[in-house]
């Protein structure tokens, strides 16, 4: 059969480079992949040295905490321009986290009118819920479930008490989720926060302070142990210091099932260097922590980092317009500048960024979302998730952001390299500059057999 696309370039393939390679699609998955003179194709698209990357799949988003359902047309509208192919999107919703059924269902229809891309989906429980719902949420393909150690909302992102996650653990063993932590103690977190208020503590500084190391570990510790008491795979959505990936590998060494996950934009911001030209614009919980960069790039080279997302947040700038770092809502915006902005700090840091960013940001949450091998890697079979990557210096302007939120802790910095066209399922969903494709193209994707552990 002929093929409907063809695209040439620099292939990012799981074991290496295709130096001007060609690939082919054909009913939305790569047909065949090569070297040389290409197939003809009605469609062709010739990237020139551009690097071709398997599309990113962002295993943590919160697309729908500020705006409610809606606010999955504009994030994933900003995702596709930035070459995020797939979201892994988290589940407190507003007014209401997807805690059941019924919920699941309202969302995964709000995927299928507004998506630009893929979507997988996240669920919870909530404190005083019992775990009825959980069968039928597994069954629906949610990819993982997610809980909090710190109540940033009663209604929306309540704290779950430690015997609510034993429970939850212990159904979910036998199965492949992972289940994922916001890793914060409660206690320490707001007897820290009182304390700098009043010692008269204010700005970026005292928000670390506030939130000290010793809650996340704390957290953490507990998390893994509670996990490894149950046999089930407890995953920690953002460690902010090398220690916290040890603690986890020293488990794993244990037979549990542990893993950590690393955001972006702790690997770019500091608040000593950073902090007294961003200010609130780098708040984010747990916060980022001084000096932490060198540690981090070394659990990276250690391979203890399961996967590398943007924790994206579409708060609107006025939320962190206030008096108080205590006041100002905590997230960034981060999907759109995920693939540039990790691509240039592993390039910074003397990695092979091309292998590291296709890892990490592509191949790694494909597998561990159980969405693999689907997605996640150009090879033959898979879904024509693509992300064409012209490298060069491009200085990020947060103003001409798809996500409608027009900032960013990014505006300004100086990226590798920039996403020059998306690929969803083969179809073009972003030409360089504008998104190609409509709200529902995109499609809710489920849980397969795979698993981290599996």
């Amino acid at each position: 059969m002929t093929a409907e696309l063809t695209v040439t370039g620099h292939i990012v393939v799981p074991d290496g480079l295709l130096q001007r390679g060609w690939l082919t699609v054909r009913d939305g998955r790569i047909a065949a992949l090569g070297e040389g003179e290409p197939p003809a194709a009605p469609d062709a698209y010739d990237a020139g040295d551009a690097l071709i990357f398997p599309g990113v799949v962002d295993g943590q988003t919160h697309a729908t905490s500020y705006g409610g359902l809606p606010g999955i047309e504009s994030t994933t509208r900003s995702a596709v321009a930035g070459g995020v192919t797939t979201l892994v999107d988290m589940p407190y919703d507003n007014p209401a986290p997807l805690s059941d059924m019924s919920r699941f269902v309202a969302k995964r229809a709000a995927i299928e009118d507004l998506a630009h891309c893929d979507m997988a989906l996240y669920a919870t429980i909530m404190p005083d819920q019992t775990l009825d719902e959980v069968d039928g949420l597994v069954a629906a393909g949610v990819v993982a479930f997610k809980l909090s150690s710190f109540e940033s909302s009663p209604t929306r992102f309540p704290r779950i008490p430690a015997d609510r996650i034993l429970a939850l653990m212990e159904k979910l063993a036998p199965t492949h989720l992972p289940i994922g932590l916001h890793n914060e103690d409660q206690e320490i977190v707001r007897a820290g926060i009182a304390n700098s208020k009043a010692l008269g503590r204010d700005g970026i500084a005292a928000h670390s302070e506030s939130r000290p190391l010793a809650a996340e570990m704390a957290a953490t510790a507990a998390f893994v142990e509670i996990g490894a008491a149950a046999g089930a795979h407890a995953h920690l959505v953002h460690l902010t210091t090398g220690s916290g990936f040890d603690v986890v590998a020293d488990a794993r060494r244990r037979g549990a099932r542990a893993t950590g996950e690393l955001c972006v934009h702790y690997l770019w911001f500091d608040p000593d260097t950073d902090g007294s030209e961003l200010g609130s614009l780098m708040k984010v919980n747990p916060p980022i922590r001084p000096g932490a960069i060198d540690d981090l790039w070394q659990v990276v080279r250690d391979d203890k980092v399961a996967l590398v997302s943007s924790d994206h947040s579409s708060w609107p700038i006025d939320d962190k317009h206030t008096e108080s770092i205590f006041d100002a809502g905590a997230g960034v915006p981060g999907v759109e500048t995920l693939l540039p902005a990790f691509y240039t700090a592993a390039d910074t840091a003397g990695f092979d960024a091309a292998q590291l960013t296709a890892r990490l940001l592509a191949e790694s949450p494909a597998k561990f979302f159980g969405l693999w091998p689907q997605k996640g890697a150009i090879q033959v079979g898979a879904d024509a998730d693509l992300a064409i990557f012209r490298r060069g210096e491009v200085r990020w302007d947060a103003g001409a952001a798809h996500d409608g939120l027009r900032w960013s802790p990014f505006d300004g910095r100086v990226f590798h390299g920039r996403v020059e066209r998306t690929y969803v399922r083969g179809s073009l969903a972003w030409d360089g500059t504008l998104v190609a494709n409509a709200p529902g193209d995109g499609q809710y994707v489920g849980r397969g057999n795979g698993g981290w552990f599996a």
